[in-house]
C-alpha cells in the first residue's frame, strides 16, 4: 500500500474499520500538529519498506467519532491493526517504538 500524505477528513465508521482484512496503521492527527509533522519522515519510510501495510490517515478533533471510539488524546495516535483487531496502540512514538510496533504485524501472523 502507499504512504498516505494528506489526513482526510471523511473518516471510516469503526465497523468499516473492524472489517478491515490484513495489516492496517490507522494514524490519527492533524496537519497543523507540530508533533505530527515530525513523525511523517519515519513514518513514510517504514511504510514504504513494508508497502503490504495498509496506511490510513484520519483527521481527529474534538467530535471526530473514530477517534474517540479508540480513545485518542494526544497526537499522532497510531493503532496497528490486523483484520481489524488491535494489536498495538501508540501515541506520540519515538522512532524505536515506532519500529517495534511495525514487527508487532510480523509476530502476529
Amino acid at each position: 500500500m502507499v504512504y498516505e500524505r494528506g489526513y482526510t477528513t471523511d473518516e471510516p465508521t469503526r465497523d468499516e474499520v473492524n472489517s478491515l482484512s490484513g495489516p492496517t496503521v490507522l494514524e490519527f492527527g492533524a496537519e497543523w500538529c507540530p508533533h505530527c509533522q515530525a513523525l511523517q519522515s519515519g513514518l513514510r519510510a517504514l511504510m514504504e519498506a513494508h508497502p503490504e501495510i495498509r496506511h490510513l490517515k484520519v483527521e481527529d478533533g474534538k467530535g471526530r467519532p473514530l477517534g474517540r471510539s479508540f480513545a485518542v488524546k494526544l497526537w499522532p495516535n497510531l493503532v496497528f491493526l490486523q483484520d481489524g483487531k488491535v494489536l498495538k496502540q501508540l501515541a506520540r512514538p519515538d522512532p524505536s517504538a515506532l519500529e517495534t510496533a511495525f514487527q508487532s504485524f510480523k509476530s502476529s501472523t
